[in-house]
């Protein structure tokens, strides 16, 4: 039998197991962090091939070496997908619809950033956002000038701690009133979509991030073609096979504003009836290639 390795033993691990054993993949977990390793002795498990690449680039580099494996989604993958400033400008040139957006490295001066919005034509609120977080971390609006100063002077801080890699963000149009979607593309086919919504409290309170870790909750849904099309798209520029594609649909206009090299699987009621049967294809190609 094939063996998976899956470095989260989170939900996702638990909702691989079953459905990919009956299609003759035996899915072990790959611990990729939080350990201490004898590197002069073999690995005590065994694997064919991984289904993404670890989150850290390091310790991803270690386990691979030793276990000598190929991944379905490579490190290059998580890379260029984590990279939202990098996704953005990819999808522009290829003339897929994004949000405006404004990308600042710092050090970069105040002065510069104001005059690079303003001729972005960026109206207030804006969305301030870390290049290479996940899950909304570091996600904020600002609602004038000087809101935007005082962001920006909280990330100068932090980047100038000279162990903080990636020292730039982005600064994007505010969507109001957005629907968000995650289109799951595998293979180059969109296999299944949500709709992460905000309970009517969590908006009256204020709150306007959609992400599930912030307290958003998935509902399945039946993605139009106009927003399939634009995953599918996504999934073909960046080639990932396996990728969650984030749209968000305003006031008409329809703006991939994300991507994840690294989706949770969701509960198998939210993916067509070949999910898993597509997945288990693909996994086994890739061992096949290596």
């Amino acid at each position: 039998m094939l063996r998976l390795a899956v470095t989260t033993s989170s939900e996702t691990f638990e909702r691989l197991r079953d459905p990919l054993s009956e299609r003759g993949i035996d899915v072990g977990h790959l611990r990729s962090k939080q350990f201490v390793l004898d590197l002069s002795s073999p690995p005590s498990d065994s694997f064919d091939v991984g289904l993404v690449y670890p989150t850290r680039a390091m310790e991803g580099g270690v386990v691979t070496a030793r276990h000598d494996i190929p991944w379905v989604n490579t490190r290059e993958d998580i890379l260029t997908s984590r990279n939202k400033a990098g996704v953005i400008a990819t999808l522009t040139e290829a003339g897929i619809p994004v949000p405006k957006s404004v990308y600042v490295s710092n050090p970069a001066s105040e002065s510069a950033l104001v005059e690079a919005v303003e001729a972005a034509g960026l109206d207030y609120p804006v969305v301030v956002k870390p290049n290479s977080t996940t899950r909304g971390t570091g996600i904020a609006k600002a609602h004038d000038p000087d809101s935007l100063s005082g962001l920006v002077d909280h990330l100068r801080l932090v980047h100038d701690y000279r162990a903080t890699g990636d020292k730039s963000y982005l600064v994007q149009e505010w969507l109001p009133d957005a629907r968000d979607y995650r289109a799951m593309v595998l293979d180059g086919r969109v296999v299944g979509a949500v709709e992460r919504r905000l309970s009517e409290g969590a908006r009256e309170n204020g709150r306007w991030k959609h992400n599930v870790h912030r307290g958003a909750v998935a509902v399945g849904t039946d993605l139009p073609e106009r927003h399939r099309g634009l995953a599918e798209a996504v999934a073909e520029e960046l080639g990932i096979r396996y990728l969650g594609v984030d749209i968000l649909e305003s006031d008409g206009r329809v703006v991939v504003s994300e991507t994840n090299a690294r989706p949770t699987i969701d509960d198998d009621a939210k993916y067509d009836d070949d999910f898993f049967d597509r997945l288990a294809a693909l996994v086994e190609r890739v061992a096949k290639k290596s």
